[in-house]
């Protein structure tokens, strides 16, 4: 969703600054423009100027309603394998706030595997990267990726790490995210 309506805050709500990560409140009555809405979560430009992000959590402060999420509760995959596929798809609903390409096809996410644990459940292990090293947003995604892995049935323990090397370029994006921006 991209609009050019202007929205005013029905309420205080916390935001998170682009590109830096910093954490701030917006007050009720601020004015805003949705740039990006993706992956539950809310891309504004501020009557100042400012681009921020909303979370799915505050989208009533948007005049929205909070809707359920896009995973629905089924018996937890008892095979880690399968599991795997899961996540991957679950990846694909994490999106950098400035680019509206998820995080899967713009190759930031390594490597996931997933582990039985001995007292039951699973382990999942992502390894992911930053399409530049010292992006404020970093700790912001990789918290996205951690509660929306966290939510899948069978999950216990979530391990995400962000890391710079290898570093991330153009190369490693999909076709549909070269596409989507561009590139093709």
């Amino acid at each position: 969703m991209n609009t050019k309506e202007v929205i005013t805050l029905r309420r205080d709500c916390e935001a998170i600054m682009i590109p830096s990560g910093e954490k701030f409140m917006l007050p009720a009555g601020t004015q805003v423009r949705i740039s990006q809405s993706l992956g539950g979560t809310y891309t504004v430009t501020t009557d100042h100027g400012y681009m921020v992000r909303i979370a799915a959590k505050d989208v009533d402060a948007l005049g929205m309603e909070v809707t359920a999420s896009e995973i629905t509760e089924t018996a937890a995959p008892v095979d880690p394998a399968e599991l795997e596929k899961i996540i991957w798809e679950q990846m694909r609903t994490v999106y950098d706030p400035e680019i509206p390409v998820n995080v899967v096809d713009l190759g930031l996410v390594y490597s996931c595997k997933v582990t039985s644990l001995p007292e039951g459940g699973n382990k999942a292990e992502v390894t992911m990267t930053l399409t530049a090293p010292g992006c404020g947003m970093g700790g912001v995604l990789k918290m996205d990726a951690e509660s929306k892995i966290q939510s899948l049935p069978g999950i216990k323990e979530v391990d995400v790490q962000v890391v710079v090397d290898p570093p991330w370029n153009p190369s490693m994006m999909s076709e549909a995210a070269k596409l989507e921006l561009g590139m093709l």
